[in-house]
């Protein structure tokens, strides 16, 4: 680690064994995340994670990029247990995860407030013992007439994905550089 650098770390939600869904789109993120900053992903016990020192906003970041094994609804003690190994404070932890309540390709950036019926959200408050004042980045996947359900477990479209790797990916980058400026 870097003497006094900020600590950060970032959750990509998601279900490893349904990857390009628009439910695992955080899980995406977090995969072009490791791709841009140039941080190695390995599996360990809790998921498949990565660390690494980034400059954001100017200031070197101790970055650690984590994506649960365990199914996004029952995902919350693995990614508290990383959350703990890694960082103190809750707000030095970015969830990434999808939502329909918010227009395709969009992002959504807020510290702290409800999981607004997100059961991968509702699983990390609940592992926090209610603690809910960690950022939350909602990445906007729309919904349509179908059954949200089937909706969230389709694959994302090739113009999705690659939003979500280039154009959506500076979106989160901008975002998680204004988190890191408030780092101490």
């Amino acid at each position: 680690m870097t003497f006094g650098a900020p600590q950060l770390i970032i959750v990509g939600l998601g279900n490893l064994p349904m990857p390009l869904t628009r439910h695992s789109v955080g899980q995406l993120v977090v995969d072009a995340l490791a791709s841009r900053l140039g941080i190695h992903m390995s599996a360990n016990r809790r998921g498949i994670s990565g660390q690494g020192h980034v400059l954001l906003a100017g200031r070197p970041v101790a970055l650690t990029l984590f994506k649960s094994k365990k199914l996004m609804n029952i995902s919350g003690p693995s990614i508290v247990e990383a959350y703990r190994a890694t960082v103190s404070s809750p707000s030095s932890m970015i969830v990434i995860s999808d939502s329909l309540s918010h227009k395709p390709q969009t992002l959504s950036a807020r510290l702290g407030g409800s999981a607004n019926g997100h059961n991968g959200l509702k699983s990390i408050m609940s592992a926090l013992g209610g603690e809910t004042g960690f950022w939350q980045f909602r990445a906007g996947i729309g919904r349509d007439e179908s059954d949200a359900a089937d909706y969230v477990l389709r694959k994302l479209s090739s113009s999705e994905r690659s939003f979500w790797e280039n154009e959506g990916l500076d979106k989160v980058l901008k975002e998680i550089e204004k988190v890191a400026s408030q780092q101490k």
